[in-house]
């Protein structure tokens, strides 16, 4: 029947008992495929995780510079990490670093939302802030 229509056999189903089969053209049956599968490759948002680091003893501007970077990742989709590095003897404050990643929190305010609240790593400090889900 294929062979007579110009159409090839096409095992669809090999696992049912009994196997399924259709007559299709095979060369359209690709192309439909792959266009379905790039179309859903574009609706895809690959989120990325973007990293600010900080130190401890960090001025205010600075402070403002990299809470702006922060916000801007967020804007885009994308989660931050945001970190506190200490350096040499600064490890006995460790409460410098809880300090300063609250602040940082709380400047976020709505814009973001804490995924992994701090946590402390050897010499620094962490934590990951999600986009806000959006509303609809």
């Amino acid at each position: 029947m294929a062979l007579s229509s110009n159409l090839d056999l096409v095992e669809v189903s090999p696992k049912a008992k009994p196997p399924v089969c259709r007559l299709m053209d095979y060369g359209k049956f690709k192309y439909q495929q792959s266009k379905r599968s790039h179309v859903a490759k574009q609706n895809q948002k690959v989120v990325h995780l973007k990293e600010v680091k900080m130190k401890p003893k960090i001025e205010e501007h600075d402070f403002q510079f990299k809470l702006r970077n922060a916000l801007r990742f967020l804007e885009d989709g994308d989660k931050v990490k945001v970190g506190v590095r200490f350096m040499g003897r600064q490890i006995a404050h460790k409460d410098l670093g809880v300090e300063l990643l609250e602040k940082f929190q709380t400047e976020i305010g709505e814009d973001g939302s804490v995924e992994q609240p701090i946590r402390s790593e050897g010499r620094s400090m962490h934590m990951i802030i999600a986009p806000p889900k959006k509303r609809k």
